[in-house]
């Protein structure tokens, strides 16, 4: 039996969701992806790429046609997009990570994947400086923010673990804490009486898909009495950024709630 022994790394990648898209160009090895999700808006280059997929669909031909050696996509809800690929005969990836050190372990675990263990070392290095950054601002955070952070409007969803950490990191009191743990997003399900009760004194709403309406949410039913909208603090967040579980939430992410917290404790906003 002749066995070939031509072993390599894979040099046609399709990305079905946005982080290993901006994983892979920090990496610079995007020249290894051949197609990526339509939502894909990190780097501005990336938009340039065959599109290929949504979130919950994917454009089965189009992506045979690119002859793609690996698949990578991320959580369960992928999960019949991945079995149909497979079935088709491609090698596929979906990670699963919730919270920061899962997106730490992702990069890492992409970077051996490319063959770039260097690069991907140098990139979680990077991020580690941006968490201590948060760490140490937090530390001198006069006034901590009560924060809630809606991820969907119908039903209303809660932020997801890396997120809620995120915000502790850079101070703030995590409204639904021990509801972003949850795996599933019927798990962060929260109910507006709840968020009402709650009195967050800044609302973040960053919704996976659309658009937030934030006078919407100012006019909800009983929410004239929420902190939060009686001191117009309700901002929208971009989603590429918050619901990207790879190195946005850290990299951008973290100097966005800083400037926040920064003129909320200074009595700015």
């Amino acid at each position: 039996m002749n066995i070939e022994k031509n072993y390599k790394y894979p040099k046609r990648i399709v990305c079905l969701t946005e982080e290993s898209v901006e994983t892979l160009f920090l990496l610079g090895e995007q020249e290894r992806i051949v197609g990526v999700s339509a939502f894909v808006k990190r780097p501005r280059e990336a938009t340039r790429l065959p599109k290929v997929s949504m979130f919950t669909s994917s454009h089965y031909k189009k992506i045979a046609d690119l002859r793609p050696e690996l698949i990578i996509g991320h959580s369960d809800i992928q999960k019949d997009i991945a079995k149909d690929l497979i079935e088709l005969g491609f090698n596929v990836h979906i990670a699963n990570h919730r919270s920061i050190h899962g997106i730490l372990q992702y990069i890492y675990m992409l970077s051996r994947l490319c063959d770039c263990p260097e690069k991907g070392d140098k990139l979680l290095s990077d991020l580690s400086i941006k968490i201590e950054t948060a760490q140490e601002f937090a530390k001198n955070l006069q006034i901590r923010p009560k924060v809630y952070f809606e991820e969907w409007d119908d039903p209303l969803i809660s932020c997801i673990a890396w997120v809620g950490e995120l915000l502790e990191l850079c101070g703030a009191e995590v409204v639904f804490k021990d509801k972003s743990q949850g795996i599933l997003a019927k798990d962060r399900f929260v109910t507006h009486e709840e968020i009402i009760f709650q009195n967050p004194d800044i609302i973040f709403a960053c919704w996976c898909g659309k658009k937030v309406k934030t006078h919407h949410i100012v006019n909800r039913q009983g929410y004239e009495n929420i902190n939060a909208v009686k001191n117009n603090r309700v901002f929208e967040l971009a989603p590429e950024v918050f619901l990207q579980p790879g190195p946005a939430p850290i990299l951008d992410g973290v100097d966005i709630l800083i400037d926040y917290f920064t003129r909320f404790s200074k009595g700015e906003i």
